[in-house]
């Protein structure tokens, strides 16, 4: 039985140190210290990853329901380069017939 890595044995003598340096009377209450402080943590992760999710579902919303941009920029600048290409065509072909 492996627990976070930890077999049998290596438990068996954390709670034995545990037992040692807290006695018997305060073992319980650390224990159940320790299992609200777990709770806690965990209950803490969990609205963090709940309040990630919600933020991410509302961006993918926003997203679909955003008006699709016109590209109509990039028509504009490759029109010049194609009009350039378009006169030094014709200054080649008219050099060549000449």
């Amino acid at each position: 039985m492996k627990i976070g890595g930890l077999g049998l044995p290596e438990l068996l003598i954390i709670l034995a140190v545990a037992l040692l340096i807290f006695g018997p009377k305060q073992l319980p209450k650390l224990g159940a210290a320790l299992g609200k402080t777990v709770r806690n943590l965990r209950q803490g992760m969990d609205s963090e990853m709940k309040e990630a999710e919600e933020e991410a579902a509302k961006e993918e919303e926003e997203q679909k329901t955003a008006k699709p941009r016109k590209k109509k920029a990039a028509k504009k600048i490759e029109a010049p380069q194609a009009e350039e290409a378009a006169e030094e065509t014709a200054e080649a072909t008219e050099k060549v017939e000449a």
